[in-house]
């Protein structure tokens, strides 16, 4: 059974991490340098400590991007609770699945849409909404006739961008890799490889499109920009397991582009910004924020998914079986039966 199979019974909790400021403080830290002199960004930077930020901020929280003392305060005491309950498992040799999202450090953040200002995405436009209502994934739907009416992360070729990008309650691990004229951003789900060229390297032709588009990127000072465009439209900009995500998937167009910016603050602290634009399918753009940590122990893992696994073909034999053997609901009396 792959990690993909089971990732459809994984509880994600009602928890917010609450946050650590891993920032070093002004005047103590500069930043390393390559041989070749670039910013050095390597290193494995997880977002493990992400899983229970939601992507969408609540609205008890209004415009606030971050809790207040006593919110942080009753996170971490509703967290050591929860993580209390582990140790109660575990002590009588059991193992919930809530040890997938254990809670360890905590960001402060309420979430992670920064724009808008009240962290909600923006709506969509007409044309976005119909193409959305014509994407399906084993999350909004229970009737399965073919390979189209799963995602693209249910068929094992990609999350897809920007949602690639954000936490997910397993396989969270995310590596840079650099070299003379070129960064390689190694995510371990769907064991995806980023590979982008630095400098003047002309863009690729617009007729060509691709699953995680055609990225470009910079230096501005010690910042890496990325600029991703030319996608194919088939993948959606959002997936339901990050959490305060849409259930339904949100359409991307072959307009969308993506800018962002990778920044170190410390020796072990960077922060992910990414602006998502589509003027076909939303109505403005909007912008999420993400404090990475690096942690160099982390191992990432083969994610063995193949666009041929047996998961794919269960939920189609299930679902027409179900439909075949399901009893038919009796018609409604007529007026004059009454």
């Amino acid at each position: 059974m792959t990690a993909r199979i089971t990732r459809a019974t994984i509880w994600i909790p009602a928890l917010l991490l609450p946050a650590l400021c891993l920032a070093a403080a002004p005047g103590t830290w500069k930043i390393g340098k390559t041989p070749w002199g670039d910013p050095d960004l390597q290193g494995t930077w997880p977002i493990s400590h992400l899983m229970a930020v939601p992507l969408q901020r609540p609205t008890q929280y209004g415009n606030r991007l971050n809790f207040t003392p006593e919110e942080l305060a009753a996170q971490r005491k509703a967290a050591a609770a929860q993580n209390d309950r582990y140790q109660q498992e575990e002590s009588k040799h059991q193992l919930g699945m809530g040890h997938w999202v254990e809670s360890t450090d905590l960001p402060t953040q309420t979430s992670l849409i920064i724009d808008p200002a009240d962290g909600q995405l923006p709506s969509q436009t007409a044309v976005g909404k119909q193409l959305s209502s014509q994407m399906g994934s084993d999350w909004n739907r229970d009737v399965f006739d073919s390979v189209a009416d799963f995602d693209s992360w249910d068929r094992c070729i990609t999350r897809g961008l920007p949602a690639g990008m954000f936490p997910n309650p397993y396989n969270n691990g995310i590596q840079i890799i650099q070299s003379p004229g070129y960064v390689v951003i190694n995510v371990e789900m769907v064991h995806e490889a980023r590979i982008i060229p630095l400098g003047k390297m002309s863009a690729l032709d617009p007729a060509v499109k691709q699953w995680t588009g055609s990225s470009r990127g910079h230096w501005e000072g010690n910042a890496l920009v990325v600029e991703t465009t030319n996608f194919n439209g088939l993948t959606s900009q959002t997936n339901f397991p990050t959490r305060g995500s849409p259930k339904d998937p949100r359409a991307s167009s072959t307009q969308m582009k993506l800018v962002e910016r990778f920044e170190r603050t410390g020796e072990n602290s960077m922060t992910y910004t990414v602006t998502v634009s589509d003027p076909v399918t939303q109505t403005a753009s909007w912008t999420a924020q993400l404090p990475w940590k690096r942690d160099d122990s982390y191992t990432i893992y083969e994610y063995a998914c193949h666009e041929d696994n047996e998961a794919v073909r269960n939920y189609i034999v299930t679902s027409r079986y179900r439909r075949a053997h399901e009893t038919p609901k009796p018609a409604p009396a007529a007026a004059n039966d009454k």
